[in-house]
């Protein structure tokens, strides 16, 4: 099994370096620059398994690299790193594609930590328009339709759909929900998990393809009508 390969992009010397010995001993292949720009390059040429981006850099600042980078359909899992603290630039940092967000200073042990969860937890692409039974569902959209029925998916709910529509089949704990769904600052009870999936079978009007696994999680059962009508790549 080949080790995960990282990118980090840090301009401070001292921490570039730091960071480049604790990911060699955890058993990555590392990358690493310290220029916003040839950040952009080196994403846009290989698919890392996680990018590790300093919000301040010389060239072009990370905020930047990551909306490019997402913009030209590059899926790798981004963590930022920044000494904004403010909850305004985590969110920004977040809408514009970032899968994770750490401030200044920060844990070395916890900077691995988040790094292997965010490896372990690339997934499949959810497909973003599927039908069955008369049923359509457009992630992209949020909505679902069915004849002349037409049902909003809140960003809550797209998100469990859009997890459970990735992984058909396969178990999906609640658990992952909290993680990949709420993030890591946000962890309501499992009990919040099982409310709004009794809100998205409402809103789906097929109550057999989300199963319950009791005391575990949820499953999509595709039934034998349901049909994949396009992929999102991006």
């Amino acid at each position: 099994m080949r080790s995960p390969h990282v990118l980090i992009v840090e301009d401070d010397e001292s921490l570039g370096l730091a960071l480049v010995d604790a990911f060699e001993r955890d058993g990555y292949r590392v990358d690493h620059v310290i220029d916003g720009r040839e950040a952009l390059e080196r994403g846009l040429a290989r698919r890392f398994d996680l990018i590790v981006l300093d919000l301040m850099l010389p060239g072009m600042d990370g905020y930047e690299v990551c909306k490019r980078l997402r913009a030209a359909g590059r899926d790798s899992p981004i963590l930022m790193l920044t000494a904004r603290g403010r909850e305004e630039d985590r969110v920004h940092g977040l809408d514009l594609g970032a899968d994770d967000y750490l401030c200044k200073p920060f844990s070395l042990r916890e900077l691995l930590a988040r790094a292997r969860a965010r490896v372990r937890a690339k997934k499949p692409i959810a497909p973003q328009r599927v039908a069955f039974d008369g049923i359509e569902i457009d992630l992209g959209a949020r909505v679902v339709r069915e004849g002349s029925r037409v049902a909003q998916l809140t960003p809550l709910e797209t998100g469990m759909l859009s997890i459970l529509l990735a992984h058909r089949a396969e178990v999906v704990t609640r658990h992952r929900f909290l993680d990949e769904v709420w993030g890591y600052d946000r962890h309501p009870t499992t009990r919040t998990i099982d409310m709004h999936m009794a809100r998205l079978r409402a809103k789906l009007g097929a109550d057999d393809v989300i199963a319950t696994v009791h005391g575990v999680g949820y499953r999509f059962d595709p039934p034998e009508s349901f049909e994949v009508r396009d992929i999102d790549v991006a």
